[in-house]
């Protein structure tokens, strides 16, 4: 297990990046970038990259509708070749409220699109020539598929630095689950409760396993949590209410009734008739009645917060649960403590 950290979508990230050596000398081994509809994820990626040395840089995630699977292809050479081999392409399909409201691209077909981009992201990789017919993606487009039937079966100009670039698929529904563990190297669940795994996604990735190419080895498990490593309780419920606000924003605010991918996570979980009291108060504009039905079970597990010996005892939960790198939010507050506090991480993970 290797230890993360994500970047924050409005945090200051010219001051983030000046300090990121500060983080990686405590042993913080990836940091990843996401991308919502804020800043794109891409330029802060290779800002990155001439800037660290050792630490992998990561999409966290690139969604697959807003892009061509050769742009990614090309995305994530680019940014290998600039970082000395050092990227990890994370993709997946976001959301509707997003893909048709922020892009106007249709929201269809997330499996089926999330196989397809990873085929063709290794071809091109492979600089094979960009020839691929399936249900989604058409290479070259022919007039059949509505081209003008002049396209050419390309090859990347360009030779990679690796053939295989790490892809991370962002995953929580049954079948992409089950598509990460089939077909990607890792597998990036959002919020992730590793005492309930098994319960939630075990027959998923199981199913998955069973059709893994041995050559992608080890299915890798990428989780966020949120750090505080504190004894006072004001400090830790300050922290656990940040991790409350983000659960019920989600849980209740991402999607519709009856179409809300992680308010269905958290029935896997075991809180039904907590999962539809958050929903119905978020909905009804009661955000902070919402925020304080979210169970404190899910909020604890999902974080990294309390006294070093807990904070120690729960990284070893998330190391039995097979995650193999941990992204640490850390939330205390000052940058000192924040890097000391990543640093005693780091050295839990590799005790």
């Amino acid at each position: 297990m290797k230890l993360g950290m994500p970047i924050n979508y409005a945090g200051d990230f010219r001051e983030t990046i000046d300090n990121l050596g500060d983080y990686e000398s405590v042993g913080v081994g990836r940091i990843t970038v996401p991308e919502a509809y804020s800043f794109d994820a891409v330029s802060q990626l290779g800002y990155i990259a001439a800037r660290t040395e050792t630490m992998e840089i990561a999409s966290g995630i690139l969604p697959m509708y807003s892009r061509t699977p050769t742009n990614l292809a090309m995305t994530a050479a680019g940014l290998d070749y600039v970082s000395g081999g050092r990227m990890v392409l994370g993709i997946g399909a976001s959301g509707p409220q997003v893909i048709e409201g922020f892009h106007g691209v249709k929201y269809d077909a997330p499996v089926g699109r999330a196989r397809e981009n990873a085929d063709i992201c290794r071809m091109i990789w492979r600089r094979e020539r960009a020839v691929y017919d399936g249900r989604y993606y058409h290479l070259p487009l022919t007039e059949e598929n509505g081209g003008s039937g002049l396209g050419k079966p390309l090859k990347l100009i360009n030779h990679p630095v690796r053939e295989r670039i790490p892809m991370m698929l962002a995953a929580i529904g049954p079948k992409n689950t089950a598509l990460a563990a089939e077909m990607f190297e890792e597998w990036q669940p959002f919020l992730f409760h590793p005492d309930y795994v098994d319960v939630a996604f075990g027959e998923a990735l199981a199913e998955g396993k069973a059709k893994r190419d041995p050559a992608l080895g080890e299915l890798g498990i990428v989780p966020q949590v949120t750090l505080l490593i504190s004894e006072d309780e004001t400090a830790q419920n300050n922290a656990l209410s940040v991790v409350r606000n983000f659960a019920a924003l989600y849980i209740g605010g991402m999607g519709a009734r009856g179409k809300n991918f992680y308010n269905t996570l958290a029935q896997r979980y075991g809180f039904v008739d907590e999962a539809k009291l958050i929903q119905d108060l978020y909905l009804d504009g009661k955000k902070t009645e919402a925020a304080a039905a979210v169970p404190d079970e899910l909020v604890r597990a999902m974080s990294l917060i309390g006294p070093a010996s807990y904070v120690k005892e729960r990284v070893e939960v998330f190391r039995a649960a097979g995650v193999s790198c941990l992204l640490a939010q850390a939330v205390a507050p000052t940058h000192a403590e924040r890097v000391e506090q990543m640093g005693t991480v780091a050295g839990f993970i590799g005790a």
